[in-house]
């Protein structure tokens, strides 16, 4: 009778552990996807605004080049943001298969001639702003 009251105690703090193990999991969850979805709202605006800057001070198919590479640049960041999210489930490390687009792309603005590679690369790049922004932004004191 006495083993069975000291053996409740346990399981009681293990299911207590699993139960807070959980509930961090999800907080965890809940804080990825609100990163995720801060980073996509910011690139979004990152790459209409750079849109329109390219259109007025070059041409319309330069700002279409751009715009092309800064979709595929927004592609490879959800391709990203879904690695990462089966990084601890499913997956032990990320997959390489984004960097397919980066390549098919370069490939195929070096044979079109209408496509230009420079403003396609840096419209791809347009994401990695998004990222420093926020590097800058997380790790400067706030002064509230």
């Amino acid at each position: 009778m006495c083993e069975d009251v000291k053996q409740t105690p346990k399981i009681d703090a293990e299911s207590q552990s699993v139960s807070d193990n959980t509930t961090d999991t999800d907080s965890s969850m809940v804080e990825f996807y609100q990163l995720v979805q801060e980073l996509l709202l910011i690139t979004l605006a990152l790459i209409g605004i750079s849109f329109g800057c390219v259109w007025i001070f070059y041409s319309a198919n330069i700002a279409l080049n751009y715009l092309m590479g800064a979709c595929a640049g927004l592609l490879y960041l959800r391709m990203l943001v879904k690695d990462v999210e089966q990084l601890g489930s499913e997956k032990t490390q990320l997959s390489k298969g984004r960097f397919a687009l980066l390549i098919g792309l370069s490939i195929l603005a070096s044979r079109l001639e209408q496509l230009e590679i420079l403003p396609i690369f840096l419209g791809f790049l347009t994401y990695k702003i998004t990222v420093m922004l926020y590097v800058i932004r997380t790790s400067l004191p706030s002064f509230d």
